[in-house]
Formats: structure tokens, sequence, C-alpha cells
């Protein structure tokens, strides 16, 4: 079993792992909620250029908004993209996250059984003492 000097330095490093996967999954969760937010925004920006039904327009301003809502649209469905990757690379951080503390758990154990180990043989040893005399 390794010494408590090994564990000890493996628990802190397990520690700081968890810590930066923690970092890292709130930064792709906030990087999410930004491609989320955009993509909203964008939408409704589409949904304003849409065409009116009593809109007497002319024949400029309606090729104007035409193209104007193909290039949203075009837009839209590249934040849609963002967003798919964007909860993709949040459920592997999730995981990476999760695995960095089943590891620090685990240390944690070891660092348990240890510390049980040293307090079983110190009453073993002082079971197996000489008594003292009585005085």
């Amino acid at each position: 079993m390794p010494d408590a000097k090994r564990l000890k330095r493996l628990h802190r490093v397990r520690t700081l792992q968890l810590g930066l996967a923690r970092a890292d999954e709130a930064r792709t969760q906030a990087q999410l909620t930004r491609e989320t937010q955009l993509a909203q925004r964008i939408a409704q920006l589409a949904g304003a250029v849409a065409p009116a039904p009593a809109s007497f327009a002319g024949a400029v301003n309606l090729a104007a908004a035409a193209h104007f809502r193909d290039r949203l649209h075009r837009s839209a469905e590249a934040a849609q993209n963002r967003v798919r990757m964007a909860e993709a690379q949040v459920a592997r951080s999730a995981e990476a996250t999760r695995g960095a503390r089943r590891d620090q758990s685990a240390v944690e154990k070891l660092i348990d059984r240890q510390h049980a180990a040293d307090l079983r043989a110190e009453m073993k040893a002082l079971e197996d003492a000489p008594a003292r005399p009585k005085r």
C-alpha cells in the first residue's frame, strides 16, 4: 500500500485536477449560454425582418429585406451548429469532471484505509506492549 506522503501528494494532484475540470465545465456552460443567447437574438432579428402582409414596400425594400433575411437564416443555422457543438463540449467536460471526482474519491478512500490501517497497527502495538508495573 502506498505511503502517507505519496497519498497526500496524489490527493493534492487529484484535487487540483478536479478544480480544473470544474472550471472547464463552468467555462463550457458559459459558452453554451452565450451561444444560445446569440441564436435567440438572431432568431428575433429574422422575425423582425420577416415580410409584413399589409406592407406596401417598394421592390428595392423587399429585395433588401429578402437579402438580410437570407443572411440571418444562414447566421441562425451557423448559430445552431455552434449551440450543438457547445452542448457536446458541455457533455464532455461534465464527464471529465465526474471522472476527476471519481479519481479524487478513490484517493480519499485509499487515505482513509491507510489511516485505519495505521490506527489498527497502533492499537496492536499498544496491546502487545508490556504492562507497566504498578507502584
